[in-house]
């Protein structure tokens, strides 16, 4: 089952949902400090929970640059697939595109866009429309 993001009509494919937590999972393991949203609450306490208001979007993409930057300082093999259990890995192992040079552009969708851009698209779109964002699964 895919999930994705939602904002009013408009649906944003992203994968499975291991996929989606191994995203947050290699955000909260390698830049927060001591436990899960303390560094990025809104991305990691408010988006990942299910849904974000449209009116914190602006600090929600505040976040998510701070995040993409940070990110670019640790190689593909530093992915995290699943912060409850660190011995899983992702379903493909190390065998990834020769593209992927490090965590920033590591999470492609299930539809081969970069997961940063698609979330980046999905808020400019709520904030256009005046919606929050929901995770929801097709």
């Amino acid at each position: 089952m895919a999930v994705g993001l939602q904002t009013g009509p408009i649906f944003y494919t992203i994968g499975s949902s291991s996929f989606l937590h191994s995203f947050f999972s290699t955000i909260s393991y390698h830049l927060e400090d001591k436990e899960w949203g303390d560094t990025y609450p809104i991305m990691m306490n408010k988006l990942y929970q299910g849904k974000l208001l449209n009116s914190e979007i602006p600090k929600a993409k505040a976040e998510l640059k701070e995040i993409q930057s940070r990110l670019k300082n640790f190689s593909p093999d530093k992915v995290i697939w699943n912060i409850e259990d660190l011995s899983q890995q992702p379903p493909w192992g190390n065998d990834i595109s020769e593209d992927i040079t490090d965590l920033s552009n590591y999470f492609v969708t299930s539809d081969g866009r970069d997961l940063f851009d698609v979330i980046k698209l999905a808020f400019d779109d709520a904030m256009e429309i005046g919606k929050d964002i929901e995770i929801s699964s097709l």
